[in-house]
């Protein structure tokens, strides 16, 4: 581990040059004695012709072929988790540690801390889990009353030292520490106005070798900061027009430079996308989300400070009281005056889905909503729509469960645990060997013979992206005995791109996109195939359908994806194709009624957007038993 300074002398990192950087910092001070871990492989990197694509979630280890029944498939990603604390004469370092552990679902290929005790801000970031990268040293060292923290999963961005956050970035006379769960749709026109407006001299964590959007938000923030507004940028950057509001004439006119709050409000109304951003400078916490609210972002009390999280399980695990969302469009700023909210942007709420149906954790709430209440409404509504006779219920553990008790529940039929989930390896102890590939879905599950032998299965799953989980599982269970295996999956089949931080796989590596419900059937050897219907997925929610983005299931996206012909200093992504994807069910259009949507063109593998009608206010036909999902 080494010391250096960063361009602002406020700012101090902490990093691991020799697993993570090229070439030491030449302002580098000798090590401090901890050992450094090798960086995993840059998944941007070309692959060989023909190579297999290395699953999410696993460096290192090469993905088999389609082929191999045996591949273990790795679950859908989310790509990040957030947290913020204010809290004088708190550990802040130590709370953000353990808020970042509840959300570590979210993330796994990075984590990082940044704290100030009000004059400097310390970071401490690395490649693994969080517990990998904290120990009680590093933890002791992050002093101060204000804290954000980050575990990362990357859509954007190699996987590499550079882009673990937070981001560091010189703004307004300070420094500031950015955190970033979501993604940008509008990254290209962004990092071309930042090009722009500074030339090819990058400042920040761009100028340090960072390649993510997190990063390109950091430079506009030092920019605005320093000049007041970005060079070229206008109106014609924003396909909805009307979302934004206009920035008030007094703030308009306001000189450069800018405090941070007078630049984020500024910067905020730039993004596409999803976001929900945690913030600091050494005196303010700041916390902004998207003004669809597509990723979820809460505010929650401790005794004597605040706290913001991803998720309000990060808020009970350091006994904060959960107060409310952050809503979309909204801005805070805590420091010693209290909280202070800023609306940025009009809302046009479209919260994922996903995060529902599997991404947040059960014990979760969103929009008010239990997320296992919801999953076991999910798993009710399956039952009702796809009956069997069968003997016992059974879930994929862990993210299966809650559905397969709604199941249970709903159609009578027994629930036991037929399958154990082996207790979670950390990456960098599973090795690239052909053993472990062979092993496959045995790494992650084992059956229980005595509860399944001879039983009539009914196997409750999230969802199917290639096939090849479901496939070995289902010979896994009828060796252990198992007469019947019946699948069930509460979820309706996705066949869209995600363009807002979930890594799914390529519409093309979707088993759903060319294959009916009895042919996916029949590939994985199931005695019988069902998902949920859209309408049962949105209901079991709770939400108002138009409050909901279901583009994955829909392919109606609530923002435009990126355009095929954006300018080309594009940032490199990073992952592998990874998890999931699905096929947009036909929709039902009312004569004379049209609403503009957003639907790409995936031929090809390119997001061009397009133009299609639809009606206003029509939801989509229900799914029926000929379509699959695919995991």
């Amino acid at each position: 581990m080494r010391v250096r300074t960063g361009e602002n002398p406020s700012q101090i990192t902490f990093d691991h040059p020799d697993g993570a950087r090229p070439t030491p910092r030449a302002d580098s001070s000798e090590p401090l004695g901890r050992t450094s871990r090798p960086s995993p492989p840059d998944l941007a990197a070309p692959e060989a012709p023909g190579a297999p694509a290395a699953p999410a979630g696993v460096p290192g280890l090469t993905a088999l072929p389609d082929d191999h029944s045996d591949e273990l498939e790795p679950s859908p990603r989310e790509e990040c988790g957030v947290f913020g604390v204010w809290a004088p004469g708190e550990e802040v370092s130590r709370l953000t540690y353990f808020g970042l552990y509840a959300l570590q679902h979210r993330g796994q290929e990075a984590a990082g801390i940044a704290s100030t005790e009000g004059s400097h801000i310390l970071v401490y970031k690395d490649l693994g889990l969080v517990s990998q990268v904290f120990d009680d040293r590093t933890l002791s060292s992050l002093t101060g009353h204000l804290a954000v923290g980050h575990v990362r999963y990357a859509t954007t961005g190699a996987t590499t030292w550079e882009n673990a956050q937070p981001m560091l970035g010189p703004v307004a006379g300070s420094t500031l520490a950015l955190t970033h769960n979501g993604n940008l749709t509008n990254t290209r026109e962004l990092i071309a106005a930042v090009r722009a407006t500074s030339g090819e001299d990058l400042t920040g964590e761009l100028g340090r070798g960072s390649s993510t959007d997190t990063a390109v938000i950091a430079a506009l923030m030092n920019l605005v900061c320093e000049r007041g507004r970005i060079s070229g940028w206008g109106g014609s950057h924003d396909v909805d027009s009307d979302l934004y509001l206009d920035v008030p004439a007094a703030e308009a006119l306001r000189p450069a430079p800018l405090t941070v709050s007078q630049a984020a409000r500024r910067v905020l109304p730039m993004l596409r996308g999803a976001f929900s951003l945690v913030f600091m400078d050494e005196r303010t916490l700041y916390a902004a989300r998207d003004p669809h609210g597509v990723r979820p972002l809460v505010l929650g009390r401790l005794e004597h400070g605040w706290v913001i999280a991803s998720e309000t399980a990060a808020l009970d695990i350091v006994g904060a009281t959960v107060v409310r969302e952050v809503e979309p469009a909204e801005m805070l700023e805590i420091d010693a005056d209290g909280v202070r909210s800023t609306r940025f942007a009009r809302q046009r709420r479209s919260g994922c889905v996903f995060e529902y149906v599997y991404l947040a954790r059960p014990d979760t709430k969103i929009a008010g909503r239990s997320v296992i209440a919801s999953r076991n409404a999910m798993g009710a509504a399956l039952a009702r729509e796809h009956p069997v006779e069968a003997d016992l219920v059974i879930a994929t553990p862990e993210s299966g469960t809650p559905a397969a008790i709604g199941y249970a529940q709903a159609s009578g039929i027994p629930y036991g645990q037929g399958l154990v989930k082996n207790a979670y390896v950390g990456r960098t102890f599973i090795q690239p060997t052909q053993t472990l590939r062979q092993l496959g879905i045995r790494l992650k599950l084992n059956p229980v013979r005595e509860v399944i032998e001879g039983r009539r299965l009914v196997v409750v799953d999230d969802s199917i992206v290639r096939g090849n989980t479901q496939r070995a599982l289902v010979r896994m269970l009828r060796e252990a005995g198992a007469a019947e295996v019946h699948i069930r999956i509460s979820s309706p089949p996705v066949l869209w791109p995600c363009f807002y931080g979930i890594d799914f796989a390529t519409r093309a590596e979707l088993i759903a996109t060319g294959m009916s419900v009895e042919e996916i059937r029949r590939s994985i050897g199931a005695d019988s195939l069902g998902y949920l219907s859209v309408d049962g997925m949105v209901e079991a929610c709770g939400q108002p359908r138009g409050e909901l983005c279901t583009a994955c299931f829909t392919g109606d996206y609530p923002m435009a994806p990126p355009v095929e012909d954006a300018a080309p200093e594009t940032l490199p992504v990073s992952r592998a194709p990874g998890v999931r994807r699905r096929r947009a069910d036909a929709r039902a259009l009312a004569p004379g009624a049209a609403e503009a949507i957003t639907r790409p063109d995936l031929a090809a593998g390119s997001p061009r957007s397009v133009a299609r009608t639809a009606s206003a206010g029509v939801a989509p036909a229900a799914t029926d038993s000929s379509e699959g999902n695919n995991r």
